[in-house]
């Protein structure tokens, strides 16, 4: 099966093609460029580099979430182009869960993954996985919280759902793993944390765990953004309104 990934949820934009589990290309760089202007530059070169074209495409992966509001836009949006153009069955991934795809060949079988995603004023997004021969079973649903909320519904429910767990390891991964590692080891003393270039996103990762939802037949044509916080203007402007009413 020959897989087409594109992640656009960070900073990153990247865009793989797997043959299966086997990476056959993969372009993943951070330029500075909006991804708008980026994407399909990227998936024409990396086509011309497999020498294959979507007509060989038999899966389309996607970032949805969470993540940049504009950036899980353009890739559903694109993905979605791709679909209707030439009838390829898609799946959307959240970011959380493709970070903890980073771990596979890190984290043992039967051990605990906890991806976080810094969203800026001590406040993350996070899910927590179990890897299940190499499957990252979710055990905590993807959410927002500050970091103080995360850690204690963490710790609550490590402790009430996993047996043993002061033996067990829990791998941290994510952005958030590095800025918050402080208050994370305060947690928890078993806290592991993966080298720094694992903490980025990418679309090697994001394609094998399409390649494994589609394989389980789990959110098969699923694409939907994951939005976890309202977009900052949004925000904002509830936040004017709320004052203007108040007045």
């Amino acid at each position: 099966m020959k897989i087409l990934s594109i992640d656009t949820a960070s900073d990153i934009c990247g865009v793989s093609i797997l043959e299966d589990e086997n990476l056959i290309c993969n372009l993943d760089s951070n330029t500075g460029r909006t991804h708008s202007e980026n994407l399909m530059p990227m998936v024409e070169n990396a086509f011309s580099k497999s020498n294959l074209s979507l007509k060989d495409i038999d899966l389309l992966v996607c970032d949805k979430g969470p993540g940049s509001f504009t950036g899980i836009r353009i890739g559903v949006a694109t993905v979605m182009a791709f679909h209707d153009s030439f009838d390829i069955p898609y799946i959307g991934i959240s970011s959380l869960e493709a970070l903890a795809y980073n771990t596979r060949n890190v984290v043992k079988n039967n051990s605990y993954v906890c991806s976080i995603i810094d969203c800026k004023n001590d406040n993350c997004y996070f899910a927590l996985y179990e890897n299940k021969d190499g499957i990252f079973e979710e055990l905590i649903e993807p959410q927002a919280e500050s970091i103080e909320s995360l850690l204690s519904i963490l710790d609550s429910y490590c402790k009430d759902s996993i047996e043993d767990f002061e033996n067990a390891a829990i791998t941290f991964v994510g952005d958030g793993s590095k800025i918050y590692k402080g208050k994370i080891q305060d947690y928890f003393s078993n806290a592991m944390f993966v080298d720094d270039g694992m903490n980025d996103l990418n679309s090697y990762s994001l394609g094998l765990a399409g390649l494994v939802h589609y394989n389980e037949n789990i959110d098969i044509g699923d694409v939907l953004p994951l939005y976890l916080k309202k977009p900052q203007a949004q925000r904002l402007l509830e936040e004017k309104e709320k004052t203007e009413s108040n007045k």
